[in-house]
């Protein structure tokens, strides 16, 4: 049940802890612009700060304002993300970026429904950027701002169900009770990032623990109530690392703007999923290999068929089967002959520069 008598007495608390025990020191924390607070907010979603932290430094030393974002073109903005995973988010904020140029003459919008229309920012992000730079009193629900809620009023129901979201949009207003709009919008966010953590979480030191529901009921490892979980289906792909004999050039394509890692460079790939009733995946790949290969150019060499290892993404599992074969020229298609060290410069997804980096030391 929530408790609307403590909506002062919760804000001031949360206030007096933040200034005693939060952090003040994260590079997003100083000189609070919305330009630095938008890129922290997008970078920060899905992402631990301390990852985070060297990521945004890289990228406020080579970006440092929406417009030289906005001048860049895309391929180096997703270079400077590249590790941070969920490449949708690169893509956005450039297109943002030149957004705010285009339309807002490189100043960013002052109201929720203007922050909300640029691209790939929602209402929790957009109520973020507003409080801290423009000290807005405008609620946020994070994952880590919905567990501390759903902890302390001892919600039932799993966080991301329509109703109880709109329940807990209603309940982050309701408590926002200050004139310290951005201090408050940093603090809960650090609440549930260091004390009211989703594993452990540290609750002698929170200043709730007295009536948070969770604590007082021993619930604190089974609030909030998990998603229905599904079982994430298994795909499979061979990556092709085509390269010119005794040299280190590799083959490399521009993946399209939709789909997973969107507009990075990377291996080409053969995708598939497996008949239905079979099993194991050896037979249908190696017919895709053949088919693959005598397609190509004449090769040079060995093909070599690595150990498959999976890379799982938010909604499937990848299993990844490496092919390495030496081409005589290059292949058709849109890509291009790539030195290795230039390759790995380039911002590749994560399993990808694995990959590279392999062949790397075991051919160079």
């Amino acid at each position: 049940m929530s408790k609307p008598e403590t909506k002062q007495c919760f804000a001031q608390r949360l206030l007096d802890w933040f200034d005693q025990h939060g952090r003040h020191d994260l590079p997003w924390q100083h000189n609070k612009t919305p330009y630095r607070v938008w890129v922290s907010e997008i970078m920060l979603q899905q992402t631990q700060v301390k990852t985070v932290i060297d990521y945004y430094q890289r990228f406020m030393q080579r970006f440092p304002d929406v417009s030289a974002l906005a001048d860049a073109d895309q391929e180096t903005v997703l270079a400077y993300w590249a590790g941070l995973g969920y490449y949708a988010r690169g893509r956005n904020l450039h297109k943002a970026a030149q957004t705010v140029v285009k339309e807002w003459g490189g100043e960013f919008p002052q109201t929720l429904t203007e922050m909300m229309a640029l691209p790939g920012i929602g209402r929790s992000t957009a109520s973020a950027i507003l409080a801290i730079s423009h000290q807005q009193r405008l609620p946020i629900l994070d994952g880590n701002v919905k567990r501390v809620l759903a902890r302390y009023d001892g919600l039932p129901t799993w966080p991301g169900e329509r109703a109880t979201e709109k329940a807990l949009w209603l309940r982050a207003d309701a408590l926002m009770q200050t004139d310290r709009p951005g201090d408050y919008t940093q603090a809960i966010m650090d609440l549930g990032a260091t004390v009211c953590t989703r594993q452990r979480p540290v609750c002698e030191q929170c200043p709730f623990k007295s009536d948070c529901v969770a604590f007082q009921t021993d619930q604190t490892a089974t609030l909030p109530k998990r998603k229905p979980k599904k079982t994430k289906p298994v795909r499979h792909a061979i990556v092709w690392l085509w390269h010119q004999a005794d040299s280190d050039w590799i083959w490399l394509e521009r993946r399209p703007e939709q789909g997973i890692w969107g507009g990075l460079w990377s291996l080409p790939e053969t995708r598939f999923d497996l008949p239905e009733g079979e099993i194991e995946p050896h037979k249908t790949r190696q017919n895709l290999i053949k088919i693959k290969v005598e397609s190509l150019p004449v090769a040079t060499g060995d093909l070599i068929e690595w150990t498959t290892f999976q890379h799982t993404f938010s909604h499937y599992h990848l299993m990844m089967t490496p092919v390495s074969l030496p081409l005589s020229h290059a292949p058709q298609g849109e890509g291009q002959w790539v030195k290795v060290t230039q390759a790995l410069s380039r911002g590749l997804p994560a399993p990808i520069q694995k990959v590279i980096t392999q062949w790397e030391v075991n051919h160079v």
